[in-house]
């Protein structure tokens, strides 16, 4: 299991809209705005970006790690007070997803 899965990826880059007409002046106060959307405008995504979300839809997707039984475990020795983490064992995990993380990025 990894820390820090979740089902709803997280944003992971900064997106750079790029336009093709220069910038409109902002309305006045008051004014109402009924214009559509710049129909040109564009998003780019770094490849660093497409790679992490491609990553992370695919582990989530088919996430075999996850054991309900163990989760129901852990709730319950929390919710008793008996629940001692590992320090130790939490800062290796994520020192490795981040070295992995780093690894995928480094290769894309």
């Amino acid at each position: 299991m990894k820390i820090g899965n979740s089902d709803s990826p997280q944003p992971l880059a900064t997106t750079t809209l790029v336009t093709s007409q220069p910038a409109t002046p902002e309305p006045k106060a008051g004014a109402a705005s009924n214009a559509p959307p710049d129909a040109s405008a564009q998003v780019a995504i770094s490849s660093t970006a497409t790679a992490l979300l491609q990553g992370t839809q695919s582990t989530t997707a088919t996430n075999a790690d996850f054991d309900a039984e163990k989760v129901a475990r852990v709730a319950s020795s929390i919710s008793e007070g008996t629940f001692k983490p590992n320090p130790e064992a939490i800062a290796d995990k994520l020192i490795a997803n981040a070295q992995e993380l780093l690894n995928k990025a480094s290769s894309a």
